[in-house]
């Protein structure tokens, strides 16, 4: 089963090297860069936290790099997402060196050995890890994840993806004018469009065969992928391709084929209160209501107000009421809603020793927020007794 990381315990490293000394310019990296940030960051994918998204464009050092790898490393506890596009380089032990914009050839010292990014992704404590290589001779990166040896083998426990844009002996393509590489281009054109007749979820396993398919019709080289431990399942967004066209309202949604299938966020997988908010705002986007049909078919128990203060909320409600409610009007079925109150327990059980510990905030910030939940939450009660 595809799962969508929690964003609230995720990072993204994106590094790209447009501007070089002593080889090509690749323009269209900035590109790529500026746009996959956007994307990540945003409602078509993974709706990371801007700050959790950290993009490095035309590093000085390899340190430079290496440094917020490792900050990332540290902060990303489900899923960490690291991103290169630039020059790839293969050094006298044939190693893919990942080319900087001070990197010169047959100068290694000047470039970024991928063994390095290997290395901080064994010391990461995130469970799962994604690397996108969009540079020429990143399929030789899939043989550090060999048996024994491998990346993916030692260093996650839910399992590590490579995916290459090029074979190992295969230059990446990088189009004259055209506004991203043929890769990246490829790549971000899956996650904003959709795949038609793919699964509700763009999973790994699912992107890189899309890719593969598409770049071999276009007469580009065609990417290479390797994963271990399941890796595959892990998801980049949700599949636009099947999702509604646009916002209904109730009406229309009470026409809709009973018993129908939908793609639910699951939230047995959230972890943070950021990522519980985010998938909460992505149960209205599956449903594919507005926040005035949401009400309407709350049965008068909550405004299209109150369903946006809802969605936009910074801290946990302190009950549980009116968020069982959106759930239900949006229709999400009982179990799943079972599984929704026990994830949101177990938050706030979570959260306890940390609001104790800082009175002020709770005094400053929680008691207030929690009155300002708890008066329309009343007024619930006083309409349904009466």
């Amino acid at each position: 089963m595809s799962v969508l990381p929690d964003p609230g315990a995720s990072r993204a490293v994106l590094v790209g090297t447009s501007r070089y000394e002593h080889l090509e310019q690749l323009p269209a990296v900035s590109n790529n860069v500026q746009a996959l940030a956007d994307l990540l960051r945003g409602p078509l994918s993974l709706q990371l936290p801007a700050r959790h998204v950290t993009a490095v464009e035309n590093p000085g050092a390899a340190h430079a790099v290496v440094g917020e790898l490792r900050q990332a490393a540290a902060e990303a506890s489900d899923t960490l997402v690291v991103y290169f596009a630039g020059h790839g380089l293969v050094d006298a032990q044939d190693q893919l060196v990942l080319a900087l914009p001070h990197t010169e050839f047959g100068r290694i010292e000047t470039g970024l050995p991928y063994d390095w990014v290997r290395q901080v992704l064994l010391d990461s404590r995130a469970e799962r890890h994604v690397v996108i290589l969009d540079c020429c001779y990143s399929g030789l990166a899939l043989g550090r994840m060999s048996a024994g040896t491998g990346l993916a083998d030692q260093a996650a426990v839910e399992g590590s993806f490579l995916l290459a844009a090029a074979a190992e002996t295969r230059t990446a393509l990088a189009p004259v004018g055209e506004t991203y590489t043929a890769f990246t281009g490829a790549l971000l054109e899956a996650l904003r469009q959709g795949i038609p007749g793919g699964p509700a979820l763009v999973d790994l396993g699912t992107l890189y065969r899309h890719l593969r398919l598409t770049m071999e019709a276009r007469g580009h080289p065609v990417p290479q992928a390797r994963d271990r431990n399941s890796a595959a399942r892990v998801a980049l967004g949700r599949n636009h391709a099947n999702l509604p066209a646009g916002p209904v309202s109730a009406a229309a949604a009470a026409d809709a084929p009973a018993g129908e299938e939908r793609p639910w966020p699951d939230p047995r997988e959230i972890r943070t209160v950021t990522g519980f908010f985010i998938a909460l705002a992505d149960v209205r986007v599956v449903s594919g209501l507005t926040q005035k049909a949401v009400s309407e078919r709350s049965a008068g128990r909550m405004t299209a107000g109150t369903v946006g203060r809802l969605l936009n909320r910074s801290d946990l409600p302190a009950t549980w009421g009116t968020t069982a409610v959106y759930l239900s009007a949006c229709g999400v079925p009982d179990e799943q809603i079972t599984h929704w109150q026990a994830t949101w327990q177990r938050l706030r059980t979570q959260s306890a020793p940390a609001q104790a510990a800082s009175p002020a905030v709770a005094r400053d910030g929680g008691s207030e927020k929690t009155r300002a939940w708890q008066r329309p939450v009343s007024a619930f009660r006083r309409r349904r007794d009466h």
